[in-house]
C-alpha cells in the first residue's frame, strides 16, 4: 500500500488566492464605477458593450480558466507530485500549443460571425443598438484569445502554487479599461466611448498574458511548445477536455439565455442592471468559492494512497474548505438581500448613475442572493469530482440546471411580472432569483451523488443556522443605520452601514465560537503584531 501523504495545509494558499482575487475585483469595481459614472444606467451604448462583452468573456471561459482547472491541472499537478519534470514540461507544451490552435480558429470564426451571436443573443437590439454590438464583438475577440493563453499560464502557476500572481494579472487588464474612460470619456460621445473601450480591453488582455509569461517560462524549464498528442497524459486532458468543455458551455449557455432575455425586458438598462449586478454577485463566488477552490483543487489532485485513504482525505478537504466558504458567503448573501441599495450605491452611483439606478441594481441583486450559497459551494464540490478525474458528473448536473434556468428564467423574466401585477422591468430580478434555484437543485444533486462515493460530506445544519442568525442579526442593526442616516453621500452612507454590518456579523459568529470567526481573528492578531511598528527609543 501506497503511504498517504500528510494533507498540505490550504489555508495560506486560499488566502493568496483570496488576495489576489481581491485586488483584482476591488480594481474591476472601480472599472465599473469609472464605466458607470460616463454611461449611467439607462443607456443603449452600455447595453450594447455589456452584450457584446459576453461573447467573447465565452470563449475564455469555455478554452480557459475553468476548463482547464478541471482538465489540465489534476494530471499535470500530479507529474508535479511524482517528480516527472520531463513529463511535465511536455504536456504543458502540447496543451499551451492545441489551445492556441483553437482559440486562434474559434477567433476567427468569431469575428466573421459576429452579426449572427448578436441576432442571437440580443434578440431585443434593433438599429444603431445592434450595428455598435456588431462592431464591438469583433474588437474583443482577438483580445479574448489572449485571455485563453492567459488562462493557460494561470493552470501552470496555480499547479506550481504561485497563486497570487496569477490572481492579480487582470488588475493591469482592468487599469487599460480604467485609463481609457479617464481618458476619452469626457471627450467622446456614449457610442465612439464604447468603441475606444472595446480596445482597451485588447490591449489590456495582451498585457495581463505578457505579466505571467515570464513566470511560467521559469517555471516549466523543459517546456516544448508543440502539437504533441503522443503522450499518455496529454491524450487524459484532451478526453477530459470534451465533457468540461461541453459542461462549462451549458453553464455558459444558462448565462447567455438570462442575457438574452434581458434584453426582452422592455426597458432600457435592463442589460447593464444585470451586468452591475453580476459584477457585484460574483465578487464573493470569485474572493471566497474561487480563492478555496482553486487552492484545493491541486492538493486534493495530488492526493496519494489507497481508495479509501484519498476519499479520507478528500472527505477533510472539502469539509474544511465548504466551512470557509459558508462563512463568509452567508453574510454576502444576506448583506444583497437587505441592503443591496447601499451597496449598489456604494460601488457606482455617480454621475449618470443616479440612487433610482441603484435600487433597480438592488432588486437584481436581491434576486441573484437566492442562490449565492448554492452556486458557491458548487465549486467546491465540482472541484472534488475533478481531483477524481471525473468530468461526466458535473456535466450531467449542470445540463438539468442549465434546462432549470431557461424555463423558469422565461417564466419568471417575461410572465411573472404580469401575473402578480408589478413593473415589467423587475423581470431581470426574477432572472437572477430562477437561477439560483436551479443552482440550489444542482448543488444537491452533485453532494449527494459524492457523498456515495467518498463518503458523508456537507455542512452541519447547526453551523448553518448559526451564520443566517448572525447575518440577520446585522443586517437588522444595519438597516436602522441606514434608516437614520437618510439619503446622503452613497460613500459616506455605505462605509457607515457596510462596516458596522460586518462588525456585528464577526462579533455574533465569535461569540458563537465558531471556528471559522476565532481563526480569522487570530490571523488578523498575527498581521498585527506582524507589521507593527517598532516603538521609539
Amino acid at each position: 500500500m501506497q503511504p498517504t501523504q500528510p494533507p498540505e495545509p490550504s489555508g495560506r494558499h486560499a488566502f493568496l488566492v483570496g488576495a489576489g482575487i481581491l485586488l483584482s475585483r476591488i480594481v474591476g469595481l472601480v472599472r465599473q464605477y469609472v464605466f458607470s459614472h460616463y454611461f449611467g444606467l439607462r443607456s443603449d451604448a452600455a447595453d450594447a458593450f455589456n452584450q457584446a462583452f459576453r461573447i467573447p468573456n465565452l470563449l475564455q471561459n469555455l478554452f480557459g480558466e475553468g476548463v482547464l482547472s478541471a482538465s489540465f491541472i489534476p494530471i499535470y499537478s500530479r507529474l508535479l507530485a511524482e517528480g516527472d519534470e520531463e513529463e511535465s514540461g511536455r504536456v504543458a507544451g502540447a496543451v499551451a500549443a492545441i489551445l492556441g490552435l483553437t482559440a486562434s480558429a474559434v477567433v476567427l470564426l468569431g469575428v466573421l460571425a459576429a452579426p449572427i451571436f448578436i441576432d442571437v443573443i440580443a434578440l431585443g437590439f434593433h438599429g444603431a443598438e445592434r450595428e455598435l454590438a456588431i462592431r464591438i464583438v469583433r474588437i474583443l475577440f482577438p483580445g479574448a484569445g489572449l485571455l485563453v493563453m492567459s488562462a493557460w499560464c494561470l493552470g501552470i502557476l496555480n499547479s506550481h502554487r504561485k497563486f497570487f500572481l496569477s490572481y492579480t494579472a487582470p488588475v493591469v487588464w482592468n487599469f487599460a479599461m480604467i485609463g481609457v474612460l479617464v481618458v476619452f470619456g469626457p471627450r467622446m460621445g456614449e457610442s465612439s466611448l464604447a468603441i475606444a473601450l472595446a480596445w482597451g480591453s485588447v490591449a489590456g488582455s495582451a498585457l495581463q498574458l505578457g505579466v505571467q509569461a515570464p513566470h511560467v517560462l521559469r517555471l516549466v524549464r523543459r517546456l516544448r511548445v508543440r502539437l504533441d498528442t503522443g503522450s499518455k497524459s496529454v491524450r487524459e486532458i484532451v478526453r477530459n477536455f470534451v465533457p468540461v468543455f461541453i459542461s462549462r458551455g451549458v453553464v455558459q449557455i444558462s448565462a447567455f439565455v438570462d442575457a438574452m432575455l434581458a434584453t426582452l425586458v422592455p426597458y432600457t438598462g435592463a442589460v447593464t442592471g444585470l451586468a452591475n449586478a453580476q459584477a457585484l454577485y460574483t465578487l464573493p463566488v470569485s474572493l471566497f468559492g474561487m480563492s478555496v477552490s482553486a487552492s484545493e483543487l491541486p492538493a486534493m489532485s495530488s492526493a496519494l494512497g489507497d481508495q479509501a485513504q484519498v476519499a479520507a482525505q478528500l472527505r477533510q478537504r472539502l469539509d474544511a474548505g465548504l466551512r470557509r466558504i459558508a462563512f463568509f458567503i452567508v453574510p454576502s448573501a444576506m448583506a444583497f438581500l437587505a441592503l443591496g441599495d447601499v451597496v449598489a450605491g456604494f460601488v457606482f452611483q455617480s454621475g449618470k448613475f443616479k440612487h433610482q439606478d441603484a435600487v433597480y441594481v438592488w432588486g437584481v441583486l436581491a434576486g441573484s442572493a437566492v442562490g449565492l450559497l448554492a452556486s458557491t459551494l458548487g465549486r467546491l464540490y465540482s472541484s472534488t469530482y475533478y481531483a477524481l478525474r471525473d468530468t461526466r458528473t458535473p456535466l450531467r448536473f449542470a445540463l438539468i440546471r442549465v434546462a432549470l434556468t431557461t424555463s423558469l428564467g422565461y417564466v419568471c423574466a417575461l410572465w411573472l411580472p404580469g401575473w402578480i401585477g408589478i413593473d415589467r422591468r423587475w423581470g431581470v430580478a426574477g432572472l437572477t432569483a430562477s437561477a439560483g434555484v436551479a443552482g440550489w437543485v444542482e448543488f444537491t444533486l452533485l453532494r449527494r451523488a459524492l457523498n456515495r462515493r467518498i463518503g458523508q460530506t456537507g455542512l452541519p445544519a447547526s453551523l448553518v443556522a448559526s451564520l443566517w442568525a448572525s447575518a440577520a442579526v446585522a443586517a437588522a442593526a444595519a438597516w436602522g443605520v441606514k434608516l437614520a442616516l437618510g439619503p446622503h453621500n452613497p460613500r459616506l452612507v455605505g462605509a457607515a452601514v457596510l462596516i458596522p454590518y460586518g462588525a456585528i456579523y464577526f462579533s455574533m459568529t465569535y461569540l458563537l465560537r465558531i471556528d471559522e470567526s476565532t481563526q480569522s481573528l487570530a490571523r488578523v492578531l498575527r498581521w498585527g503584531r506582524r507589521f507593527r511598528l517598532p516603538k521609539p527609543s
